[in-house]
């Protein structure tokens, strides 16, 4: 073979792999990993999946429940009178103290100041889980609010300092004292309800057992500086602690009314999907 015909067919096969190259490199790697799901995509389900069973798992309170509770504070308003005197026989400088210092539980400075600086926390920290509590700290001191309210206005009770005695109801009536202070608003207990709304609801977040024996021992606490400024009645404390136990059990979706469900944003720490509370026929917006 001569030299120029072996030349041209050298270059001809070198042309051909550098050709060649970029075309196998075009060849799609059957190898390939896939890329990897969104943890944030991935947790939200998590969260989805959990609300879910949360509801569905919920405890339903039934009428006779409602009636036990009723029953209840009946039996127990017979006491109501005794233990007033009981507890204003043992009156002290100390025991003053203790009970101004309760009695903080229910005010409102407190029970707006934590559901509000527990939802700041979550929008400072960036905590989807703080800003959900705070949320339903809200909603459970909201909706507490407004039933003991309706309760008061309803029953028209009076105070144990009005002077007539624990069986003297007047509906829809709101005597004041001297001082301006409403003496018909005594049934339930407005902080003893405040006080259990904001302890339960943090104790279905915080879920530690010494967490839940502090948070109902202040509550209780609350409940009982009530009877010592003698501004209520046992059977008032009872039931409001009721009332603030069981509209934070039905915010927090552990339990359900009638067939009634929580709005996602109180449940699902996102809250991205439409609040809207349902009951079993027809929708209500949150």
């Amino acid at each position: 073979m001569q030299p120029s015909r072996c030349y041209r067919s050298a270059g001809s096969a070198l042309l051909l792999a550098l050709t060649a190259v970029p075309l196998l490199a075009q060849v799609p790697d059957t190898t390939k990993k896939r890329p990897k799901p969104d943890s944030t995509k991935v947790a939200d389900s998590a969260a989805t999946q959990k609300a879910h069973e949360i509801i569905e798992n919920a405890f339903v309170v039934r009428w006779y429940h409602a009636a036990a509770v009723v029953g209840g504070t009946v039996l127990v308003s017979m006491l109501d009178e005794s233990t007033m005197r009981f507890v204003q026989k043992h009156r002290s400088n100390f025991l003053d103290d203790v009970s101004t210092g309760f009695r903080q539980e229910g005010e409102p400075w407190f029970y707006i100041g934590t559901s509000v600086g527990v939802w700041g926390a979550g929008v400072v920290a960036n905590s989807h889980d703080l800003r959900r509590a705070g949320r339903r700290l809200m909603a459970a001191v909201a909706l507490s609010g407004i039933s003991e309210q309706l309760v008061k206005q309803i029953t028209g009770r009076s105070r144990p300092n009005e002077g007539t005695g624990a069986y003297k109801f007047h509906p829809f009536s709101s005597l004041k004292d001297s001082l301006g202070v409403q003496t018909r608003g005594s049934f339930p207990s407005g902080h003893a309800t405040a006080a259990f709304a904001v302890a339960t609801s943090l104790v279905e977040d915080i879920r530690n057992p010494i967490a839940t024996v502090l948070l109902y021992t202040f509550a209780a606490g609350t409940m009982w500086s009530r009877m010592y400024d003698n501004r209520h009645w046992l059977s008032d404390t009872v039931f409001g602690a009721a009332l603030g136990i069981t509209t934070a059990k039905v915010v927090s979706g552990r339990w359900r009314i009638f067939g009634w469900k929580p709005p996602s944003l109180l449940v699902r720490p996102t809250g991205e999907v439409s609040a809207v509370w349902t009951v079993p026929l027809a929708p209500i917006a949150f």
